[in-house]
């Protein structure tokens, strides 16, 4: 019988592997655009062409696709299982990843194509148009199908719908109803309808996050320098020297993998939604997705789960120590807090990874009642995820997610000319 545990590390072992030699190699032959944050922010800011899905557009959609359940059980899971020097190599992983992040995005530009009135693109695009790879391609946009509409979105509303009855003892049933039949009304409107919701919930989602965050470093700003200084120390211990820090770098890299989806590909997906052909300023909204996510979002959750100084000895996703940290500081208003926050979270993510199956479906299909099909097993999808017991749903994303980043990893350096051709002009 297959260990998937093994399994599971071979194809991350590999997959880390692929993103350093990349990050590494366009690093340099790019001259560090992972440094210039500040001007891929004035670059956004000066972008005022009036356009159905503009380059914020896809930044919103991106960062709502991104911020979800595995944003914070990725985290309380680099903590639980690799100490808290892990947050130091999460600072240390964006400048790895956030350099592919700002690939994918220019490769989603320079490969994207029109259809339907709509235009689409992803790695599934660049590898059938740029390697001229079909069979890769398909394989690719296969994948995102599976682990997107099926894996994915059954975890998400499986996270609101336990926590929700665990909490406040509502229904199970009657919770995962409420939230697919909200997503199946989104999802029937399309990328643009989309697009409108995920402008309206972010805002909402981001302030509610950065705030607690905020109420928690206020209440621990005594302590924040020591912890600090235990997190460098931490990452750079006997252990950590001795081969434990090979350890916590995998653990690191996937779990941040998982949490902001830099080397997988899907940003290229969003990306390629949009009407900008400016594939410098596309490439520059990589950078910041990758920046905002583990600062902002991995970093404040980093800090409230060390300063809550809780560390439950049965975990499986992350969530219940997450959890536990929010009660710690908060109460049980704090656990209310997390419930909305993660609905949110969930919520957003669930809309906008949907486009992600629509568009590699279509890629593989120009049937249009395939894409009605697409949207009852979606809907089915979710409400069956969220009352399922997912335990074993978290291997299988895990496998797949891998899988994916290896092919997209494949793709670029193959690409490697094309991309340097372009970005250096």
């Amino acid at each position: 019988m297959i260990d998937l545990d093994i399994v599971n590390k071979l194809l991350w072992s590999t997959a880390i592997s692929l993103i350093l030699v990349n990050s590494i190699y366009f690093s340099l032959k790019l001259r560090f655009p992972q440094f210039k944050l500040i001007k891929a922010l004035k670059s956004i800011k000066e972008d005022k062409k009036k356009q159905e899905i503009s380059p914020k557009d896809t930044l919103i959609m991106a960062l709502s696709s991104k911020i979800g359940v595995g944003s914070l059980s990725g985290t309380a899971l680099c903590i639980y299982y690799g100490g808290i020097g892990t947050v130091f190599w999460i600072f240390i992983s964006t400048f790895i990843l956030s350099i592919i992040n700002y690939i994918e995005n220019a490769l989603a530009i320079i490969y994207k194509e029109k259809y339907r009135g709509n235009t689409k693109s992803g790695p599934h695009y660049y590898i059938k148009k740029g390697l001229n790879n079909k069979a890769l391609s398909t394989c690719y946009a296969v994948i995102v199908l599976i682990l997107y509409i099926f894996l994915f979105s059954s975890i998400q509303n499986n996270t609101i719908t336990t926590l929700t009855t665990s909490m406040l003892n509502i229904n199970k049933v009657a919770i995962s109803l409420i939230i697919t039949t909200l997503t199946g009304l989104i999802i029937t409107k399309g990328i643009k309808g989309i697009s409108v919701v995920c402008n309206k919930i972010f805002p909402i989602m981001m302030t509610i996050f950065i705030v607690i965050g905020l109420i928690v470093i206020i209440k621990n700003i005594q302590i924040l320098p020591n912890i600090i200084i235990q997190i460098i120390k931490e990452a750079f211990n006997n252990k950590s020297i001795t081969g434990g820090i090979i350890h916590n770098i995998i653990i690191t890299f996937q779990k941040s993998v998982f949490a902001n989806e830099s080397g997988v590909g899907t940003s290229a997906i969003i990306s390629g939604s949009t009407e900008n052909n400016n594939y410098h300023l596309q490439a520059k909204i990589g950078l910041i997705q990758t920046y905002f996510i583990n600062y902002i979002v991995l970093g404040m959750t980093s800090l409230i789960i060390i300063t809550a100084k809780t560390m439950p000895l049965d975990i499986t996703n992350g969530i219940e120590l997450t959890k536990s940290a929010f009660y710690y500081h908060l109460g049980h208003p704090g656990e209310v807090a997390l419930l909305l926050i993660l609905t949110l979270f969930s919520f957003s993510t669930m809309i906008t990874i949907y486009y992600y199956g629509e568009s590699s479906l279509e890629f593989l299909t120009k049937n249009k009642k395939a894409t009605s099909i697409l949207k009852m097993i979606t809907i089915l999808s979710i409400f069956i995820g969220g009352i399922i017991k997912a335990t074993a749903i978290w291997n299988l994303i895990d496998i797949f997610l891998a899988v994916l980043t290896i092919i997209n990893m494949y793709a670029i350096y193959k690409l490697r000319e094309t991309i340097v051709k372009n970005l250096l002009k």
